[in-house]
């Protein structure tokens, strides 16, 4: 009969002999596995998690539908003769992307991004934000999650991370959405700018797809209030009507006058900046206004959730 190695394993209230296979001299430890803690494979988990969620495709969907309903309007609008915009400020609303769109349909990408930047955008956001750790609580998979050795940390990075390559996503959702509707219902070509001056079509596109990675990172404010908001609570619902709730509140008090002196800090106050890009030379000034007012918020409330999370108890 074969030797085997015996060990006593103390539990609560008990002694358990586990007996262990032979080992030979020759034969190396066991060792982790990697399946256990490998660094790619929490965060590939947590993209295919979010993505399969028919939630999050509705969302998609939504953004997908609305430069469609834009470009149609248009359309509709302009098939009688029509003009949009009522010129090139556009009444003084927005960027004046709109009154171009029927010149060339690559203009309904930037009206499509400032058309869902103020609401749609973020409310996806938000809501994607505000369930990443309250939702794991609540559907009491977040204790295992910790189980595994991801650290608090990691989970806490691997879950923003999630969050922004949603921002990405969703706004290339726009963006794309935009260009073929406008390509399908108004010509394409050389463009004019904001500031009167024609660049090419390939310039445009390149612009056009800058402008979408600018729309993204003036995301980032957002999804790290939504974060911090998701770790003080264990209600998936409930953080997510939080941090929507915050964002329209935000909206609202940007636009009171008698708030002006407040309003540069508000992290929604200059997301139309990205109108800029049009202007030839580029306007510069409140682009890094924004990025800068961005990253402070990802800071702050970003080192907000990491205090709340690796502190507070788990108990679900």
């Amino acid at each position: 009969m074969s030797p085997v190695e015996t060990s006593a394993v103390q539990g609560r209230g008990a002694v358990f002999n586990l007996r262990l296979p032979p080992r030979g001299r020759d034969q190396p430890p066991p060792t982790r596995s990697r399946r256990t803690t490998p660094r790619g494979t929490l965060f590939a988990n947590e993209l295919l998690t979010t993505f399969r969620r028919w939630r999050t495709l509705a969302l998609l969907a939504v953004l997908a539908a609305v430069p469609v309903l834009v470009g149609i309007a248009i359309r509709i609008e302009t098939s009688d003769g029509g003009g949009v915009g009522g010129g090139r400020g556009g009444g003084g609303e927005g960027p004046a992307f709109i009154s171009q769109v029927t010149n060339n349909g690559l203009f309904l990408v930037f009206t499509a991004l400032a058309a869902t930047l103020p609401f749609f955008l973020p409310m996806a956001i938000g809501v994607i934000a505000g369930d990443a750790i309250a939702g794991e609580a609540n559907a009491g998979t977040l204790r295992y999650l910790l189980v595994a050795p991801a650290g608090r940390t990691r989970l806490l990075l691997t879950k923003y991370a999630t969050v922004m390559t949603f921002c990405v996503v969703a706004t290339l959702v726009v963006a794309i959405s935009a260009l073929a509707v406008g390509a399908l219902l108004f010509p394409l070509g050389d463009l004019t700018t904001i500031s009167g001056t024609r660049i090419t079509f390939a310039e445009g596109l390149g612009r056009a797809f800058l402008i979408a990675l600018v729309v993204a990172a003036s995301l980032t404010g957002v999804a790290a209030l939504g974060l911090f908001v998701s770790t003080l609570t264990g209600s998936g619902i409930a953080a997510m009507a939080t941090t929507v709730g915050l964002l329209i509140t935000v909206q609202i008090l940007d636009q009171i006058p008698q708030l002006h002196a407040l309003q540069p800090y508000f992290f929604s106050h200059y997301w139309l900046s990205f109108a800029d890009l049009m202007r030839e030379p580029v306007y510069w000034d409140d682009l890094q206004k924004n990025l800068g007012l961005q990253a402070l918020y990802a800071a702050v409330f970003g080192s907000a959730a990491w205090a709340r999370f690796t502190t507070k108890d788990i108990t679900a």
